[in-house]
C-alpha cells in the first residue's frame, strides 16, 4: 500500500507540472517576471487546473474541517413554524442566529456574491462548483461525508466581491460578516439542547453526529467582532483560539482551558484588517499586509487558521493536507494565477484622459515607484500608432521587489504589533514545520503591487481611507467618518473622480442606517495616519497641486 501511495504521489505531481515553486525566505522573484504560473504548467493544462482550484475555493476542499452545520437540518429549520420550539429557544440567546428565514438571507447576511452564470467572459467566468447552476452564491459550499451533507464556507467568503454586478474572484470582499458569524456560533450553538435540535430539524442519526461534532468544536474557538462590517478579525480569531488549547506541538485539545484559556492580549488589542487580494500573490514572496509570514504555501497557510478558528484537531489536518497535494496544488495555482478586474471592464475607455494618465505615470514614478513598483505602459512603447484607445492604457510590465518587504510608513501599527503575540505558538505546532511556514513579526506593511488597485478601495490595511483622493491627502485633511457601503450602483456608490467611496453629503441616504458600516477612524485600530511623507517637499509642503492629484489618479486607473 505505501508503494501504491508514493507512486499515486509522484502521478500526482508530475501531472501538475515538473516545477516546484520555491517557498522559503531566500526566494526571489527576477525583475519583471511573476509567478502567475506557479506550477510551470502548460497553456491547457495551467486553465483546467486553474478551474479545478476556483472550484475549492468556492466548495471548500478540506473535509476534516472543524464547523459543519448539518444542511438539511438547516434547511427544515429555517422552514420551519416561527412558534417550534426550538425557534422559540434561539430567539431568547440569539435573534439574529434565528431570524434567517431563508439560504439567501444567510448569504446574503453574510456578505457572500452571487455566480457571474454561464454568460460571463474572461476573467469573470466562473465554473459550477457541482457542475451545474445548483450554487448561486459563492463561498458557501457543502462537504458530503458518512454523517450527511454539511455546509461550510470557503475562500470565497472572503476573497470575492461584487462590483457593480460582477464578481471579481480574488477581490477582497468588501462586506463580509464571516468573523461575526461564526462569534455567533461559538456562543449560540453549543447551547442548543441535542434532543432539542433533532425534535425540531429532524436529523438523522449521522446529521447528529455532525452537529455534536460542531458543537464540540466550537467550544475550543474564540474571537472577536471586527469594529466595523467590511474587517476582518483574522488575528484575534486563531490567537485566542489557541489559548483554549494546549501548548503543545498539535494544540491539543483541553477541557479546562475551553473554560478557563491562557490569557492573550489580543482579547482587547484591536486588530481590524481586511484580506489581501489574489492577484498580488504572483508578485510577493512573503504573505499577509505585513510580510510577516516569510516562508511556505500561503493556501497552507490559509487552511491552518481557518482550521485552527474552527476547532479543528490539527493532526487531522496535517494529514489532509499530506493526502490532498492535488487539490492544494489546485487551488494555489488559481490563487496565484488570478487576474485583477481593469476600470474599463466597467467604465469607458474614454472616460480616462490619457494625456493627464500621462503626466500622472512622471509623478508616479519619481514618487511612488522605488515602493509600489515600476508599471510599463503600451502609450511608451515603439509601435503605438494605429492603437485603440483600450489598447493605449494596457499595462505591458510590471516590475516589483525581488524580494517582498514591509515598509514602515506611519499607518496604524495595531495590525503588525499584533502579530507578537501569537508568532510564537505557531511556530512551534508540527505542522508549521512540516508546512515550512514561519512567522516573524515585522515594523511596517507591505507597499503593495497597485495591479487592479483602483477596485480595492477603501485603501490602507484598515480600510480608514475611503478614495485615491484621500490617500492622497494629507491625514488632518481625510474623512475622519464613512460608511463602507455595497458596491451596487456605479453612479450612486462610487465617485470615479476620487476613485473610491463616496464621503459626506455624497453618501447614499439609504447607507446611513447602516450603523455597522460606519469608519470612524479616531477608533483604535482604525487611524487613517501615515502614507504622508512621500506628499510633502522638503520644506514640510505639499508638493502636488490639485491637477497633479488627478493626474496621479488617472494614472492609478490604468494599472
Amino acid at each position: 500500500m505505501k508503494i501504491l501511495s508514493l507512486l499515486f504521489s509522484i502521478c500526482t505531481s508530475l501531472s501538475l507540472g515538473a516545477s516546484t515553486p520555491d517557498w522559503s525566505t531566500e526566494a526571489v522573484i527576477e525583475p519583471g517576471d511573476n509567478r502567475a504560473n506557479i506550477y510551470g504548467l502548460d497553456s491547457l493544462e495551467l486553465e483546467a487546473t486553474k478551474n479545478k482550484g476556483y472550484i475549492h475555493a468556492m466548495n471548500y476542499p478540506v473535509t476534516v474541517t472543524g464547523l459543519l452545520i448539518p444542511y438539511r437540518p438547516l434547511l427544515n429549520f429555517m422552514h420551519s413554524n416561527p412558534n417550534d420550539p426550538l425557534k422559540k429557544f434561539l430567539l431568547t440567546i440569539s435573534r439574529k442566529f434565528a431570524g434567517f428565514k431563508t439560504e439567501r438571507e444567510l448569504y446574503e447576511w453574510l456578505g457572500l456574491s452571487q455566480n457571474n452564470g454561464p454568460n460571463a467572459v474572461g476573467i469573470y467566468k466562473m465554473p459550477y462548483p457541482n457542475g451545474k447552476a445548483d450554487q448561486f452564491y459563492v463561498g458557501a459550499g457543502l462537504i458530503k461525508n458518512s454523517h450527511g451533507e454539511g455546509l461550510t464556507f470557503s475562500c470565497f467568503a472572503c476573497h470575492a466581491n461584487n462590483l457593480f454586478g460582477t464578481t471579481v474572484m480574488g477581490l477582497t470582499n468588501k462586506r463580509p460578516h464571516s468573523n461575526k458569524f461564526f462569534h455567533m456560533a461559538r456562543l449560540v450553538v453549543p447551547k442548543i439542547p441535542n434532543a432539542l435540535f433533532e425534535a425540531n430539524t429532524e436529523a438523522t442519526k449521522g446529521e447528529m453526529q455532525m452537529f455534536t461534532r460542531t458543537k464540540k468544536n466550537l467550544v475550543s474557538i474564540d474571537g472577536v467582532v471586527p469594529q466595523v462590517h467590511g474587517l476582518d478579525t483574522s488575528l484575534p480569531h486563531v490567537a485566542l483560539s489557541l489559548a483554549r488549547r494546549n501548548n503543545d506541538e498539535y494544540a491539543t485539545k483541553n477541557s479546562i482551558l475551553e473554560k478557563f484559556p491562557r490569557k492573550n492580549e489580543l482579547k482587547e488589542f484591536v486588530t481590524d484588517s481586511k484580506p489581501m487580494p489574489w492577484w498580488n500573490l504572483k508578485y510577493k514572496t512573503r504573505w499577509l499586509s505585513d510580510g510577516s509570514i516569510v516562508s511556505g504555501n500561503p493556501i497552507l497557510t490559509n487552511f491552518l487558521w481557518n482550521e485552527i478558528g474552527r476547532g479543528t484537531d490539527l493532526l487531522e489536518l496535517e494529514n489532509w493536507m499530506k493526502n490532498n497535494s492535488a487539490a492544494i496544488k489546485e487551488i494555489t495555482t488559481a490563487a496565484f494565477a488570478t487576474e485583477a478586474p481593469k476600470y474599463t471592464d466597467f467604465f469607458p475607455p474614454t472616460s480616462i484622459n490619457i494625456e493627464s494618465a500621462k503626466r500622472g505615470e512622471k509623478l508616479f514614478n519619481q514618487t511612488c515607484l522605488k515602493c509600489h513598483g515600476e508599471y510599463q505602459k503600451a502609450w511608451s512603447g515603439d509601435n503605438v500608432e494605429g492603437l485603440s484607445a483600450l489598447e493605449l492604457l494596457a499595462t505591458t510590465k510590471v516590475i516589483y521587489d525581488d524580494q517582498t518587504q514591509a515598509r514602515d510608513v506611519g499607518t496604524d501599527p495595531n495590525r503588525y504589533e499584533a502579530m507578537k503575540f501569537f508568532a510564537n505558538e505557531l511556530n512551534n505546532l508540527a505542522i508549521s514545520k512540516w508546512m515550512e511556514t514561519k512567522v516573524e513579526p515585522q515594523v511596517g506593511y507591505v507597499a503593495p503591487p497597485l495591479v487592479g488597485i483602483w477596485s480595492r478601495y477603501p485603501y490602507f490595511h484598515n480600510n480608514s481611507v475611503p478614495s485615491l483622493c484621500a490617500v492622497l491627502s494629507l491625514s488632518v485633511n481625510r474623512p475622519k467618518k464613512f460608511i463602507l457601503g455595497p458596491s451596487v450602483n456605479k453612479e450612486t456608490d462610487f465617485d470615479q473622480e476620487c476613485n473610491g467611496y463616496p464621503v459626506g453629503e455624497k453618501i447614499p441616504k439609504a447607507w446611513l442606517a447602516d450603523t455597522e458600516a460606519l469608519i470612524d477612524t479616531t477608533k483604535p485600530g482604525l487611524k487613517n495616519s501615515g502614507h504622508e511623507k512621500m506628499l510633502l517637499d522638503a520644506k514640510g509642503a505639499e508638493k502636488y497641486s490639485s491637477q497633479d492629484k488627478s493626474d496621479l489618479i488617472q494614472f492609478l486607473k490604468t494599472l
